[in-house]
């Protein structure tokens, strides 16, 4: 694709950055066969390459509008595009430099304004993340339906069997959202890996990934996340830590990419790398294992099994996953386009409720169609968003292989 982008812009590293992606889209469209907001909107402003041309056009002529913000906005950022593209277009940092520069030229309305900034400063800090799940189950009466059915319950405390006998150390990440949602998650993984002679330990000086920030272009407020993160890990890594475990894809994936967050600062970028390495969705460790150690009961239980999009199109470990659950013998039930999102996408249900809840749908008879007992996902978004309007128990997989220890 040919450029123009404005010199001044050229001269910065994201208009660096920004004119490499734009050059390797060959216009092409196969993008847009495997986009959920093209297939339901059929408009191709909403599908990745309509993206493209509406970001280049911002970019070279400065002129930044609504329209072209709207359409930003209703991306999930779930880059299936990027696994289906031949030219390997980084649309995803393409994407988020286009929103961060829309974002300084158009303001937005106070409300959606204040929105952003209660989502970006309680989402990500666990503390009022309790707060607020505990006050929304009080007051769930005053929600319209579309939210009320987004506060997941009170998860009651789980106790799986443990074998003491460790002789290697990896840090478990919390996240933010999951450890006040859904804590029996890094309790499950704790009790698996235990009989695989591994301790995860937990650092209390760690916090938010940074995904929620920097998807919602918060830019600098992810960068102060990584570092803080780096900084807590390091000494943990220094005294052995073999690895950081991610349970939650949608962390792993900005976790992962950490060295393009810090790329500014050569202290942190250098540290990123190294961390990059050692940062594997809980999935990889498994599957590095020899799994005939875990004392599992068999089932005969039918699961359907979810992708997280983090997962397959962003860490892209869809076959380390499916072969993991494989090994560990669970039955997995037909299900279908297993390639679209399920619509929860960070905080896409909060800021696109009506696109989310289309996508859901769809997404939810496809899991359904080999008459699941269960669902299981990697990601503790999908786990809540599914898990709203499935009419099966919604869980992370590590919890259903944590419920087969025997013991």
């Amino acid at each position: 694709m040919k450029t123009s982008l404005k010199d001044e812009f050229l001269s910065t590293l994201d208009g660096k950055k920004a004119e490499e992606i734009l050059r390797r889209c060959v216009h092409c469209g196969f993008c847009n066969a495997t986009c959920p907001t093209y297939q339901e909107l059929s408009d191709e402003r909403d599908g990745p390459r309509g993206r493209i041309y509406l970001i280049k056009q911002m970019l070279e002529n400065g002129e930044a509008t609504e329209k072209t913000r709207k359409h930003l906005d209703r991306c999930l950022t779930c880059r299936s595009c990027e696994t289906t593209c031949p030219s390997g277009v980084e649309y995803s940092q393409l994407l988020d430099i286009g929103r961060q520069h829309i974002e300084k030229h158009v303001p937005r309305s106070l409300p959606d304004r204040i929105l952003r900034y209660g989502v970006t400063r309680i989402l990500p800090n666990a503390s009022w993340n309790k707060v607020m799940f505990r006050l929304a189950r009080q007051f769930t009466f005053l929600m319209p339906d579309t939210f009320r059915e987004q506060i997941p319950p009170e998860q009651r405390s789980k106790s799986y069997p443990q074998k003491n006998q460790n002789t290697r150390t990896m840090i478990a990440f919390r996240g933010c959202v999951q450890q006040t949602a859904t804590p029996n998650t890094v309790k499950a993984a704790k009790a698996v890996l235990s009989h695989l002679g591994i301790e995860l330990v937990e650092v209390n000086q760690e916090g938010c990934c940074g995904a929620i920030n920097l998807h919602l272009s918060e830019h600098e407020r992810a960068v102060q996340q990584a570092k803080r993160n780096i900084d807590a890990w390091w000494r943990y890594l220094e005294h052995g830590a073999e690895a950081i475990v991610m349970s939650a894809s949608g962390c792993g994936v900005t976790i992962k990419e950490y060295p393009k967050l810090l790329v500014e600062s050569p202290y942190y970028r250098e540290r990123a790398l190294a961390i990059a390495e050692i940062a594997k969705d809980l999935s990889e460790i498994l599957l590095a294992e020899d799994l005939s150690q875990l004392p599992l009961k068999p089932s005969d239980e039918q699961i359907a099994v979810h992708c997280p999009c983090t997962l397959q199109h962003g860490m892209k470990n869809k076959e380390v996953y499916y072969e993991v659950l494989k090994r560990l013998n669970v039955v997995q039930a037909s299900t279908s386009e297993d390639h679209l999102c399920c619509g929860s996408a960070g905080t896409y249900s909060l800021f696109q409720p009506e696109l989310s809840q289309q996508l859901l749908k769809r997404k939810v008879e496809a899991l359904s169609e080999g008459s699941p007992e269960g669902i299981v996902t990697a990601n503790i978004g999908c786990q809540l968003h599914l898990g709203s309007k499935a009419q099966v128990p919604v869980k992370h997989w590590i919890e259903l292989i944590a419920e087969r220890l025997e013991g």
